[in-house]
């Protein structure tokens, strides 16, 4: 029994699958392929130039712009594990990926999704030391301790993500080998094996709720602090600037976690929903917010915003 699971893992390991795309909607890939190219390349130069404008601006190397820098970073990197592959599932149809390349594709995904849900936690809490304890800001959020978050974050995605692909190299795979999705996604991939998958679906709802519910509740309980405190100041204008603060951070955290989380509530409740609006929500959470991000960020922060138009326009700044 032993050896027959042995050589049905090295099968596996040695055979390759093929990604499907968008089943149903073949006929208009192509057409789809353009609009999906042209966020993907938005995503790309929107957050080239977010780290730019950081890197170059002195008055920007602080807690909350360099935990924007690792957002940015992540949001060019997320989307760059999938487009390449479904725009030449859709253009030339390669469909080919061999086993190896799915593993890696999957934990990528899924620990740069991590990384991005840590992120967005950490500077949750940057705005909370920001409002609650503005006197201790600098003491409290000094560039090591910044840093150290920064390791705690790759090292937390890296430690909870690894059994994802672990996990799914030892399953059998005696059947098709269709993935009905642009790219390897965890599930799709996992119920195409012919073994026991309770360790997989276990421990996929598990990480979910580690990582984007540990962090949502971090979250919401750092903003209910803010809260509590910006409603403390005695007057209404202290109030609109401190809320001020974290407009731009709000409004990431609802284009981020909103889309996410309608596409994994699908995925698990919405079965009556057809295959390809799953398909087409989970390529949207991964890319969609991605673009939004830079967009968000150079439209409510002035410094990002002034540092862009003297670029474009050199003796000029925002008004």
């Amino acid at each position: 029994m032993s050896a027959a699971s042995n050589t049905s893992s090295q099968v596996a390991s040695s055979a390759s699958f093929f990604l499907l795309g968008l089943p149903g909607l073949e006929k208009i890939q192509v057409w789809l392929s353009i609009p999906f190219c042209f966020i993907y390349i938005m995503a790309v130069l929107g957050n080239a130039t977010l780290l730019w404008v950081i890197r170059t601006e002195s008055s920007l190397h602080k807690p909350m712009y360099l935990f924007l820098a690792m957002l940015a970073f992540t949001d060019m990197a997320l989307p760059t594990c999938i487009m390449p592959k479904m725009l030449s599932i859709f253009w030339i149809g390669a469909q080919e990926i061999t086993f190896d390349a799915c593993l890696v594709q999957m934990f990528m995904i899924h620990a740069l999704c991590a990384v991005e849900s840590g992120t967005l936690t950490a500077m949750a809490y940057d705005r909370y030391v920001a409002i609650c304890f503005p006197l201790s800001y600098a003491s409290l959020l000094t560039s090591t301790t910044v840093a150290k978050l920064g390791a705690a974050i790759a090292a937390r995605a890296l430690v909870v993500v690894l059994p994802v692909p672990l996990l799914v190299k030892r399953l059998p795979f005696c059947r098709s080998r269709l993935i009905s999705h642009t790219y390897c996604e965890h599930m799709a991939v996992v119920k195409l094996a012919c073994g026991d998958t309770t360790p997989n679906n276990l421990y996929g709802l598990v990480l979910a709720l580690i990582v984007v519910g540990g962090d949502l509740g971090f979250i919401f309980i750092s903003y209910g602090l803010i809260l509590r405190a910006v409603f403390r100041l005695p007057s209404l204008e202290a109030r609109h600037k401190a809320l001020g603060t974290c407009g731009a951070h709000v409004a990431v955290i609802v284009i981020q976690y909103t889309p996410g989380l309608f596409s994994f509530l699908t995925h698990r409740f919405g079965h009556s929903i057809p295959h390809r609006i799953h398909i087409f929500l989970a390529n949207f959470y991964l890319v969609v917010p991605a673009m939004l991000n830079p967009i968000v960020y150079g439209a409510k922060t002035k410094e990002i915003r002034d540092r862009v138009l003297r670029a474009l326009h050199p003796g000029k700044s925002a008004s």
